[in-house]
This record gives structure tokens, sequence and C-alpha cells, in this order.
């Protein structure tokens, strides 16, 4: 037997390659927020987490200079060893306080956030309750925890309460959730989660990777539904709206403590370049500062939705700058994808196992810095594809 057998059989990704409909690791030669050049050729820019166009925003790119020129391009060490600045302390600070949390934690990734969080927190004869939906970084921690998994349908609160009835009261739980939904668009209805929770003594920790920067004045789903107190831990990451790279946990100073000294993603992970802290702070200053880049996103997103959904693309039930196009099968959603990259427009093609079968999708997003022009012409092309491929009328 041979454990590289299966990589030698893994033939998928080299059949669409061959057949010319791989949307995966295209390499982008220059980015301009809205737009990005492709091979050579310009596209308009509808796949990107940019929501804030902060990207480009000369401030931010000023603070990541400034932060090299002082300190390198490299913490070369973990945060629990060498590698913590007072940048990244100031960073927490600020979060803590802009998110109304008593302390927060900075990783180097989203990613390792949710997976040195959970497993720390999450031991063995623990129950860790998820929605179907939840992001991959989401089940990974749980699975990397030694605590049991049981998962609910996506915002069904019905089959929540059955989960949550069905489990020993002695028992610790903790729920978690993703405040705004990275492919569906939607959100968690958070207030009817707290009250079920509160029933049966859940804890709860919600990933707003998506939501912060975007709902709630930029502070998130949890503020945007005026639920921040109920909620004890709020997860998000900076290569989101921050236009940067790592993530954060907030919440009470007590549990910040305890992940901050058991979380190995945190203890045995190289810290983020000074740049990357300096990026995300000017970032939130720009947040703080400029609601109005909320509002402007808000209203381009509307138009974005309003547009598709007239067309007779099914959406739904996205309420954010997140917009899935469903599709349907596999080559479909593959052509589908072809089709409008190559007219001009960028998306990003969801299949299986990252969506259930026959259920594939273009997951667009808008940036608050897209112009009407642009979204005129996205759209536009968007019907002329789905004409031409017999999605819409």
């Amino acid at each position: 037997m041979d454990i590289f057998e299966k990589c030698r059989n893994y033939t998928i990704a080299r059949m669409a390659q061959a057949a010319d409909l791989y949307p995966y690791f295209i390499p982008i030669e220059n980015s301009e927020g809205t737009e990005a050049i492709i091979k050579g050729r310009r596209v308009l820019m509808f796949g990107s987490n940019n929501y804030l166009g902060l990207t480009m925003d000369p401030r931010v790119r000023q603070a990541a200079v400034k932060a090299i020129n002082e300190f390198g391009p490299s913490c070369t060490g973990s945060r629990f060893a060498n590698g913590t600045l007072e940048l990244h302390l100031e960073l927490e600070r600020r979060l803590a306080s802009f998110l109304g949390k008593e302390a927060a934690l900075v990783f180097s990734t989203g990613y390792q956030v949710n997976l040195g969080t959970i497993s720390c927190l999450v031991g063995r004869g623990d129950i860790v309750i998820t929605d179907k939906d939840d992001h991959a970084s989401i089940v990974d921690g749980c699975m990397l925890s030694r605590g049991e998994m049981r998962r609910f349908n996506h915002n069904d609160m019905e089959h929540l309460e059955r989960v949550l009835k069905g489990l020993a009261p002695d028992v610790n739980k903790l729920l978690i959730v993703d405040g705004l939904f990275s492919v569906g668009g939607d959100l968690a209805p958070l207030p009817e989660i707290i009250k079920l929770c509160k029933d049966h003594g859940v804890r709860i920790m919600v990933d707003d990777a998506h939501g912060i920067g975007v709902m709630g004045n930029g502070r998130g789903t949890c503020a945007h539904l005026g639920v921040t107190d109920e909620i004890d831990l709020i997860m998000g990451t900076f290569s989101k709206s921050f236009a940067s790279l790592g993530g954060f946990i907030a919440g009470d100073e007590d549990v910040i403590h305890y992940i901050q000294h058991n979380a190995r993603s945190l203890m045995f992970s190289a810290a983020i370049p000074a740049a990357n802290a300096a990026t995300a702070l000017a970032a939130l200053e720009i947040m703080e500062n400029e609601p109005e880049r909320v509002d402007q996103l808000a209203k381009i997103a509307v138009r974005w939705r309003l547009g598709l959904k007239e067309m007779g693309f099914g959406i739904g039930n996205s309420v954010s700058p997140i917009v899935p196009i469903h599709i349907g099968g596999l080559e479909p959603a593959l052509f589908a994808w072809k089709k409008t990259y190559e007219a001009g427009v960028y998306t990003n093609c969801f299949v299986p196992p990252s969506v259930p079968e026959g259920k594939c999708l273009l997951r667009s997003s808008v940036i608050a810095t897209h112009t009407e022009e642009q979204i005129d012409r996205a759209l536009e092309i968007m019907r002329d594809a789905g004409r031409e491929l017999g999605l819409i009328d």
C-alpha cells in the first residue's frame, strides 16, 4: 500500500483544468480593488472580501509601509515567546473597545482563531453545537477538540431546540454560529438562539469574520441585532474589511486570558508582522470615523441583490454584500462561472463538498467603492450570460 495512491487517483481537478473550466488558484497580476488584471485582461472584481474597499486606501497602505520601516517584515516568533509587539496590544485594546467587550486577543489568521479557541475551550465530555452552514474552520476546531459535536439545520430554531433538549443538563456546552454566513449572505437569528441557549445553559460564540465592518455600523452582526452583551465570544478576521491578515477573539477578560495561555494555534505560530497589525489599526480607525462607508456598502448591496433578483436569479436569503447566485448542477455552475469570467466579471464558483450536491452556486460580493457604472456593467454581463445558458428568461 502507498499513502500517495489517492493523490495519483485524484483526477477531478485535472479534468476541469483539461476542459478549461477550472475556477480556482487563478493568479491575479494586479488589483485595483473593484477591478483586477488577470492574464493581461481587466475584469470587474465581484469575488473579493474587501467589503469596505480599504485595501486600496492610501492611509492603510502608508500605515503598512511605516510599520515595515520601523519593525521590519517579520516578528520572528510567536506571541507566546518573542513575537508580541506593542502594536498587537494596542490593536487588542482598540478591538475590545470597538466591539464592546472586556478584552481581545490577536491570532495569526482567522482560521487559527477558531482552531485554537474551540479546541482549548471544549474538552473531553463537553458538547459543542454548530449550524450545518458554519465555516470550515469552526468544524475543524470542533474536530480538533476532544468534545462531542452536535449540528442543527441551517437557521432552523425548531431543530436547534430539539438538539438542546436532547443534551444532558449537567454537561458543559458551547454553541458556535456564523453571524453573517460567508456563502449565503444571510444572518444567524441571534435573538432566538440566545433565548434557547439561556433556557438550556449554553454559552455562545459568534464567528463574525464577514459581519464586522459590514453590519451594525461596522461593529458586526451582534451589534446590528442589539445582542452584543448577551454573546460570550465574538470572533473576527483581518482578511476581509480590515484589509490585512490575522484574526481575533473578543470576550470577558478571564476567558481571553485562558485562551491566551492554552490555544495551541496562538502559542505555536509566528505572530502577525507589524505591517499587518498597523494595517488593521488604520482600517479600524477608518471604520470608527467614517461610518458612511458601511452605509454606502449597504446601498450598493441592495442594488446588486435587487438587480439579480429582478432578472430571475435565485439569491437565497441574502441581506448583505454577499450574494449567492444559485445555479444547481456542477457543469452548469462551471459553465456559468466561465461565461461570466470571460465576459469580465470575477466571481467564486462553489461546488461540492463546499456546498451540497445539486446546489452549486456563484458567490458574488460587492465592495463599498464599486461605482454605479461597474454595478450596471456587471448586471448586464450576468443577464446576458444567464439568458445564453438558459438560467433565466
